[in-house]
């Protein structure tokens, strides 16, 4: 990490993050050399993630929050967190639905996200278990004005269930719905994702609920920021085998990309001019 002084200070914090996940913390003054910023700089930005949750400022420097595997974050406080990325991350993914096709969006902030983005693709059918990504839709569809459906608007199905504490709709109910229809995307928000452990959520129904979903789809788009990757909840509902595509964004360091890279098929780095999303499955 050098020559990095015109970074963005998102830029900045992504890679500081990368470097206290993978040494296990870092010191003010390995910060200020590597990245060549001054030490006022690093401590504003180690405040500033220390503020979202993903480091804990230690005397000297910094180390990684290590979350209980079954910690679930709801969906206010998750919402506060790498905002800019999940907009490239949306942005991208909305340009990978093809009108008049079959979705599914799962719960989680960033396809609440990418959901704001899509209901500007004409006659999609859109099947999700997160309350939050159908108001959207219904919000738009009523924009026809006098009662009235605008035209191309989404024909929204929300999932029965039982709500978590990320507004998603799980268990038995919400099962059954997804078993007995077919999408021709699923677009996946995680809680984790790694090389060893897959797709992960701490929440034990959601973990059924998705893998439903996976099951019933004929392409799976992860979409994730790259804090996701090396984290891991509670419990595995999809190996990286079953992913088609993941949609992260411009944070991940080189060295992750590689080992992506390794493991799945597809990558689309949002934000990047030179990456372009993946054709649809035809």
């Amino acid at each position: 990490m050098s020559d990095n002084q015109n970074l963005l200070a998102e830029q900045r914090r992504a890679l500081i993050l990368d470097e206290v996940r993978r040494r296990g913390g870092a010191r003010v003054n390995e910060l200020t050399r590597r990245l060549n910023v001054s030490d006022m700089t690093v401590r504003r930005d180690l405040d500033a993630l220390a503020r979202q949750g993903v480091i804990e400022k230690v005397h000297g420097g910094a180390v990684p929050v290590v979350e209980a595997s079954t910690h679930e974050p709801g969906f206010e406080a998750k919402s506060a967190l790498e905002l800019t990325a999940k907009e490239d991350i949306a942005r991208a993914a909305a340009a990978m639905a093809v009108p008049g096709s079959a979705i599914a969006l799962s719960g989680g902030t960033t396809t609440f996200a990418l959901a704001r983005h899509l209901v500007d693709v004409p006659d999609l059918t859109v099947v999700t278990n997160s309350v939050r990504v159908a108001d959207v839709f219904h919000a738009a569809r009523a924009t026809g004005g006098a009662g009235g459906r605008r035209p191309g608007a989404a024909m929204v199905v929300l999932t029965g269930g039982v709500r978590t504490p990320s507004d998603s709709l799980v268990g038995p109910v919400a099962d059954q719905a997804i078993r007995s229809l077919h999408f021709d995307v699923l677009f996946l928000g995680v809680h984790g994702i790694s090389a060893e452990a897959g797709l992960s959520t701490p929440n034990l129904g959601e973990a059924e609920t998705n893998r439903r979903f996976v099951e019933s789809a004929r392409r799976v788009v992860v979409v994730a920021d790259h804090t996701k990757w090396g984290t891991v909840g509670l419990s595995s509902f999809a190996t990286l085998d079953e992913v088609d595509t993941l949609v992260t964004d411009a944070g991940l360091s080189a060295r992750t990309r590689e080992e992506i890279a390794e493991h799945l098929p597809g990558l689309v780095v949002a934000g990047e001019s030179e990456d372009r999303p993946a054709p649809p499955a035809g």
